[in-house]
């Protein structure tokens, strides 16, 4: 398999497991609006599917102190808040309309990322944000399906993946031993204890009425099976973005990551049939836009430290991203084989 060929399987499968994740999870959404039900779902499934392979040794256990744990808590409270906020989004809204508020997130990451981390953008990264504004704005401003809870859950999910990630590079900093994919797994147990109860808080006196009407709708067995999927697909996704793609520079990845909500807007949209105005497709390209010219204008300094090749040392290396690697047949492949 060469080069263009192994990186075309890498983009497909990422971008395959998140269009089916917005799929399912919407068409879960349409029949058993339990928004925060379903993420609680979401993240039990991360959390089992973590559990099997640290039990069966596929995937090296990590290490953990309670020193880390203490330090590894509130990036996981930002992670669950914004899984569920986006989860409530979707439920209310289309969700195409949804990934463009979402393409809106470069801008919480530049105006708080300045007083918390200290850093500093050149002004083409500050440029790139009028487009996303204007954007986002010229696609609500004729969005059928707009909603204003489903629009402040946007925004909240935006917020709190930002306040995430700043989080996470102030406190654990002194943890790089834990990979990518144990981080991932346990942000994704933490935040189960986090979201269940509160779950049930929001949503529980509701559930037993909406699951006899959901059965009613759909019947017991597909109902399950959308469930089942929302959560393996939403598992399959975040997994092959931390070990997949550890192989290709940042660069790459962020233009990747970009063009990967167009993807998932197109075909949301064809798959919902969600009506379009002109002025809302121009917003959304507009927004689009942004966040691609963004990417572009901050990555543009990174692609220049990138490492060369990924080695055990490196914090993305881990036996499973290995084995998943081989598995998959997509083996060999080395930073320097890119051209970006």
């Amino acid at each position: 398999m060469d080069v263009k060929t192994k990186t075309a399987v890498y983009f497909f499968l990422w971008y395959f497991f998140n269009i089916v994740f917005n799929v399912y999870n919407k068409s879960t959404l349409n029949v058993f609006p339990y928004p925060w039900l379903i993420s609680t779902l979401q993240l039990a499934a991360t959390s089992l599917w973590m559990l099997t392979v640290w039990a069966t040794k596929v995937q090296p256990k990590p290490v953990v102190s309670k020193v880390f744990l203490l330090a590894v808590a509130p990036v996981a409270l930002f992670h669950t808040i914004g899984h569920v906020s986006a989860c409530v989004s979707f439920s209310k809204m289309a969700v195409s309309f949804t990934h463009v508020i979402k393409a809106a997130e470069p801008v919480f990451s530049v105006i708080l990322s300045g007083p918390l981390l200290g850093q500093t953008f050149a002004p083409a990264v500050w440029y790139s944000l009028i487009p996303i504004v204007a954007g986002c704005s010229m696609a609500a401003m004729k969005e059928v399906s707009f909603n204003i809870v489903g629009f402040q859950g946007a925004m909240i999910s935006n917020l709190a993946m930002v306040l995430r990630n700043i989080t996470s590079k102030k406190s654990l900093n002194d943890f790089k031993h834990i990979d990518g994919i144990n981080l991932y797994g346990i942000l994704g147990i933490i935040g189960l204890f986090y979201l269940a109860p509160a779950a049930y808080v929001m949503e529980g006196a509701q559930w037993s009425a909406g699951y006899a009407a959901a059965v009613a709708k759909v019947g017991e067995q597909k109902l399950w099976q959308m469930l089942f999927l929302s959560g393996i697909f939403y598992h399959l996704y975040n997994q092959v973005s931390y070990q997949a793609l550890t192989n290709i520079t940042p660069v790459t990845f962020s233009v990747g990551n970009a063009l990967k909500r167009v993807a998932v807007i197109v075909a949301s949209v064809i798959y919902f049939r969600n009506p379009v105005s002109p002025l809302n497709a121009a917003g959304s390209a507009l927004a689009l836009l942004g966040a691609y010219l963004y990417t572009k204008a901050s990555e543009s300094k990174k692609s220049a430290a990138a490492p060369t090749a990924m080695t055990k040392a490196d914090r993305s290396y881990s036996a499973y991203n290995e084995q998943f690697i081989q598995t998959t047949g997509l083996t060999g492949l080395t930073l320097e084989e890119f051209d970006v």
